[in-house]
């Protein structure tokens, strides 16, 4: 029963941030749209700031399980290394409330970090984290790429893909450009990984 109040503050943590940014989420707030308490929320969480950082976790969790959620092979999922590698990363490109309430959640708490310092040191491994994550799927498909050359392409490709992903949920880029780019942009980092 713990877990589940938990979850629903991470949730509800999730979808304040992604509606009304970092600065707009308030305990209060937090509480109605959790349905709990919010001396429930301090029992589980110390501060806003753990708050924060529970949160950073709870999406960037969230999206590992749907961006590897078709890693099987079968119809419709990925049929080789390439394959898997890109559709990972154009996973991240849905038109579905949870992806894009991540995408947002993910952004705010991102520059929120400038100002918030606390943050940083969450932020930082969970960046880390996916770049490593892209390195593997790119050591796939160029298995003998020195790894120093498979992280800093994940760096490149992670890095793009926040950008867009900023201007996708601004409405500044189309979501089919947006995934056109990616898939671009995998072609080069593999292409370039080869040579």
């Amino acid at each position: 029963m713990a877990t589940d109040r938990r979850r629903a503050i991470l949730e509800g943590a999730a979808r304040v941030i992604a509606r009304r940014g970092v600065r707009g989420l308030r305990m209060d707030e937090l509480a109605t749209e959790a349905g709990v308490s919010t001396a429930l929320i301090y029992y589980h969480f110390k501060d806003r700031a753990s708050v924060l950082r529970h949160t950073l976790e709870f999406i960037s969790d969230r999206a590992d399980r749907y961006t590897h959620a078709s890693d099987e092979d079968g119809p419709g999922g990925p049929h080789d290394a390439l394959q898997e590698l890109e559709q990972s990363l154009l996973l991240e490109f849905q038109n579905l409330p949870e992806v894009r309430e991540n995408s947002i959640a993910w952004g705010e708490l991102r520059a929120s970090a400038i100002f918030e310092p606390e943050l940083r040191g969450d932020l930082a491994r969970a960046t880390l984290t996916w770049i490593h994550d892209v390195a593997d799927l790119l050591s796939c498909v160029r298995p003998s790429t020195p790894a120093p050359a498979l992280t800093a392409a994940a760096e490149r490709l992670t890095g793009l893909l926040e950008g867009l992903s900023t201007r996708w949920l601004s409405g500044a880029l189309p979501l089919d450009h947006a995934r056109r780019i990616v898939k671009e942009a995998v072609s080069i980092e593999v292409e370039r990984l080869s040579s």
